[in-house]
């Protein structure tokens, strides 16, 4: 009898250890999971705060236009009036059944929530203007952005100068080819284009706590053209880093704190991807954290970062990656400054290579200066 007591009090015992397992490991993912998340929104959770040098006035023949559908269009017209030489952001309803609507009428005339955006090109290009819409845009969405749904939060762009159809076309290849479900972005001519009731104009600056399903800060942080910097073959990175910056950066290895070359420096310029020279970090951003390691409070654009759950050495941490190369940069902590957003990207000196501000522009990054 006692026997059959021990015996079912270890199976039970093994039981437990097995739920335990199953189950903390589903919470340790879950918890994982939200956390990246998070960083994420921790990340652009403040406004980028930049000094620009004064722009001429916008000449009649330097400005374009471009008409940009992505779901409620309060706050597309918003990030969009923030982006640097976007001239004017006008809420209406394009592309619908005839020229004439209401915001009453359009799911029943067809008309999409369109924001017309006027830029200057000597300031920021068409490819520019759509990588900030891709930015902000569920392009795999069908008739639904944030939690707005209908005809009416559609996504699409469509100009009135057929000469823009070619920089279209090119700018919706590359994102059709990231994405694993068809781009479901509309593309083509501006049938008609009816401006919103006044009401509905600068909404956002009307009212602060409006509602928007997107984050308008972003529009503060420059948009970093992926396609500027490529990743050479691992045979062609063996030869061009050290045995220590391979080891880092390709390995996931990890430098010793305190004796790495950036550890304590704070000159103004910019830290790119020592694989691909992508810009990351921002000596504006940097600060002494006392860990012995770069420290940064956000990258120099959130889309230049990309996060994996690390769960080695019996710990849940987040690894930061850079984007194009794929690189071990280091991990990010929610220990940062508060003022700051809270995170703390704690980066591996032998990842990163510094471009000092009086070399950025000879070097290719002078559109960065502004954020420095």
């Amino acid at each position: 009898m006692e026997d059959k007591s021990k015996l079912f009090l270890i199976l039970g015992g093994v039981l437990v250890v097995i739920v335990a397992l199953v189950f903390g490991s589903r919470l340790w993912t879950a918890s994982s999971s939200t956390s990246t998340s998070q960083i994420k929104d921790a990340a652009m959770s403040q406004t980028n705060e930049v000094t620009r040098k004064d722009k001429k006035d916008h000449m009649k023949e330097d400005l374009r236009e471009i008409y940009l559908a992505g779901g409620c269009f309060w706050g597309v017209e918003e990030y969009f009036s923030r982006v640097p030489g976007v001239t004017d952001a006008v809420s209406g309803y394009a592309n619908g059944k005839g020229s004439t609507t209401k915001y009453e009428l359009i799911s029943q005339t067809g008309h999409a929530e369109t924001v017309k955006v006027t830029y200057d090109k000597n300031q920021v290009s068409l490819r520019e203007v759509l990588l900030h819409y891709f930015r902000i845009i569920d392009p795999t969405s069908v008739n639904k952005q944030g939690n707005d749904r209908g005809t009416q939060y559609r996504t699409g762009v469509y100009y009135t100068d057929k000469e823009d159809s070619t920089v279209i076309e090119e700018v919706f290849d590359e994102q059709s080819k990231k994405l694993d479900k068809p781009l479901a972005v509309e593309k083509g001519a501006l049938e008609n284009f009816v401006e919103a009731e006044e009401y509905h104009q600068d909404y956002l600056k009307k009212n602060p706590n409006g509602y928007c399903h997107i984050n308008v800060n972003q529009a503060s942080y420059p948009v970093i053209d992926e396609n500027l910097y490529q990743k050479p073959s691992d045979e062609e990175i063996k030869k061009m880093l050290t045995d220590e910056e391979y080891a880092v950066t390709q390995k996931n290895d990890t430098e010793r704190a305190f004796s790495n070359r950036y550890w304590d420096q704070f000159e103004e310029g910019i830290y790119v991807d020592i694989v691909t020279g992508e810009p990351l970090f921002s000596s504006k951003d940097k600060y002494d954290s006392g860990c012995g390691w770069p420290s940064f409070s956000r990258p120099i654009s959130p889309d230049v970062a990309t996060y994996k759950d690390d769960t080695s050495f019996n710990m849940v941490r987040t690894e930061v990656r850079s984007r194009v190369g794929d690189s071990h940069l280091g991990h990010v902590f929610t220990d940062g400054p508060k003022d700051k957003g809270g995170l703390r990207y704690c980066i591996n000196s032998l990842s990163i290579k510094f471009i000092p501000k009086a070399e950025m522009e000879e070097k290719g990054y002078g559109y960065l200066l502004d954020y420095v």
